[in-house]
């Protein structure tokens, strides 16, 4: 079958051309996505130009980097943003199995990659791929789906459906740990606790699972000493600050010598090898150093605007598949924003999550922005 590309164009644009019950985007999310994204690349820019000349010759090594995965970032989102999200509804099945697929792919012998004691990334053609951003939202996708059409027969099961969303998250949470990626676990599972409590679960079934994870949380970490390792840097950063907590120390040096107003920016002492992964997620712990405190609560106020107009667009979505996706990428992206800023002010152990928007990472920057075309086009079609 030959290629005709007038035809194939024609369908594309039939794909993103706006329904006639679409209005305009949320404008104030898309704004406050902008603001955030702006800043991160200022503060990438800063946070690791000493780094990035040690180890590259260049200044601006990350920085490069990084506009890469914005530029396919911004694509994904123009794209995505204009093609209507029901349209996913019928490849939630897929979904699935391309979660279950795309974490199998760190396991397979010549595509995987390891970053220390991590197994989280593949390298395709000389690319590296963080598979486990994607399933973020591709899990989310069958869950959504599979929510809206168990919100049908919520009558005729007693269970509401209990067992199976454990069934299905257990074996993506197995695929995780196995990494391990203890912050991507936690992600995954907090965001499909909070959308199957959306869905209509009722509150027993929240307990269980609650009580459930507790559980499988201790004997995680009775079975993995560095796990437990990172409580107890947790309750005593000085417990073993050369070693095991010695960026949880950096950090808090960082942030503290930053004071009201900062230093200034680009004048961060830890940056020059001090704090480690100042390119990644030791990225607030400079902003908190070269702006200070007040920077600090901005950029927070700025997370906690972005998840609430997709609380809004959830609230008004068409239907529960859109009030699903809406409230579980507002969620996931609030709460990767918490476990990275609390793990850098000590408040949640450290999980080596990226900060939306702004920390280094092609894979993480293009799931975000892709997730977000997807919130954009949900507030399209919200209700007035």
């Amino acid at each position: 079958m030959s290629f005709n590309f007038v035809t194939w164009k024609k369908k594309f644009f039939e794909l993103i051309h706006l329904r006639k019950d679409e209005h305009g985007p949320d404008k104030k999310l898309i704004l406050v996505m902008a603001i955030i994204s702006i800043f991160g690349l200022i503060m990438l820019s800063s946070a690791s130009s000493v780094v990035a000349y040690a180890r590259f010759g260049s200044s601006y090594h990350y920085l490069a980097n990084q506009l890469i995965g914005l530029f396919l970032g911004i694509i994904s989102f123009l794209i995505i943003s204009r093609i209507d999200y029901r349209r996913w509804k019928g490849y939630a099945f897929y979904f699935l199995v391309g979660s279950i697929l795309l974490l199998l792919l760190v396991f397979i012998p010549g595509i995987a990659a390891e970053y220390g004691s991590a197994r989280s990334w593949i390298n395709i053609l000389g690319f590296s791929l963080q598979p486990s951003e994607f399933v973020k939202l591709s899990f989310l996708f069958y869950l959504a789906a599979w929510l809206e059409s168990r919100s049908k027969e919520r009558d005729t099961d007693e269970h509401h459906g209990i067992w199976q969303f454990l069934i299905i998250l257990g074996i993506i949470a197995f695929l995780v740990i196995k990494q391990p990626d203890a912050g991507t676990l936690f992600i995954i599972s907090l965001v499909s606790l909070i959308v199957y409590f959306v869905g209509g679960a009722p509150f027993r079934n929240i307990l269980f699972i609650v009580l459930a994870g507790a559980l499988a949380l201790i004997v995680m970490v009775s079975l993995k000493p560095y796990q437990a390792d990172r409580f107890k840097c947790l309750k005593d950063p000085t417990f073993d600050s050369e070693k095991t907590c010695y960026q949880i120390n950096q950090s808090l040096i960082a942030v503290g010598s930053g004071g009201v107003l900062g230093r200034g920016l680009g004048q961060s002492r830890q940056k020059f090898m001090y704090l480690p992964e100042v390119w990644g997620d030791s990225v607030f712990s400079v902003i908190g150093e070269e702006l200070g405190f007040v920077f600090c609560v901005i950029l927070m106020l700025l997370f906690l605007y972005l998840f609430y107009r997709g609380y809004l667009i959830a609230k008004k979505a068409p239907d529960v598949f859109g009030k699903i996706l809406a409230i579980g990428i507002s969620s996931w992206i609030m709460i990767q924003a918490f476990l990275n800023i609390g793990g850098m002010i000590n408040l949640v152990p450290m999980t080596g999550v990226p900060l939306p928007f702004v920390s280094y990472g092609g894979s993480a920057i293009l799931a975000v922005f892709t997730a977000m075309g997807v919130l954009v086009n949900i507030s399209r079609q919200t209700r007035n």
